[in-house]
């Protein structure tokens, strides 16, 4: 009788943790991007503004001279738009204890913040670090509950819909490309807007956008 030789279990486990990580390093480095494109160009074509165009707002969420207070629903994008961010950091660096997590995270946010202020495309806005961190922080606190819920199948499972989240954010990305919406005018203008058949390119309602 000819018998197949089974992998050993140590062997099939390895296996399946080397694809469970390289699905890890390949969602975060796609989300990653993403997230650059929706925070700096608002999924528009990359372009760099003028000096004029640089605004700083070092106070947190209270209006200033130069700019005004952060709307509701932009900080609500904002703090979403990290959640998985936290999520991704707390599979591939498991040891890390909250706080690292929280700095890597804030690192991301002021290396973007950092990105608009000098290709002019956005208000650098000290609203957006704690607000980034803070989704950064949830992410990590659902990846804490899954991991006391699951056990050891934790990293699996989070890996998947880490996965899953990124397929369906590049989508939605697809999707309000092909849109008449815009967050950001081609010439670098802010601002939500909805293209008008037959009339000049950006009029239309206005509203918030990630900064």
């Amino acid at each position: 009788m000819i018998t197949t030789q089974q992998p050993a279990p140590d062997a099939a486990e390895s296996g399946g943790h080397r694809a469970t990580r390289a699905a890890l390093v390949a969602g975060l480095v796609v989300y990653l991007a993403l997230l650059a494109w929706i925070v700096l160009w608002k999924l528009e074509v990359p372009w760099v503004g003028e000096g004029a165009q640089r605004v700083v707002k070092l106070v947190p969420f209270a209006p200033t001279a130069g700019s005004g207070a952060s709307a509701p629903g932009e900080v609500l994008v904002n703090l979403l738009l990290f959640v998985p961010v936290g999520l991704y950091l707390g599979l591939a660096a498991p040891a890390w204890p909250w706080w690292r997590s929280a700095a890597a995270v804030a690192g991301v946010s002021l290396v973007l913040e950092a990105a608009q202020y000098a290709l002019a495309v956005g208000r650098s806005d000290a609203t957006d670090v704690v607000v980034n961190t803070a989704g950064g922080l949830v992410g990590f606190g659902l990846l804490a509950l899954a991991r006391r819920g699951l056990g050891a199948r934790a990293a699996r499972v989070m890996t998947r819909v880490c996965s899953v989240v990124t397929v369906l954010a590049l989508l939605a990305s697809g999707l309000f490309v092909a849109s008449p919406v815009r967050f950001a005018a081609p010439d670098g203008g802010a601002g939500l807007h909805r293209s008008v058949p037959g009339g000049p390119p950006g009029t239309g309602s206005t509203g918030d956008a990630p900064d």
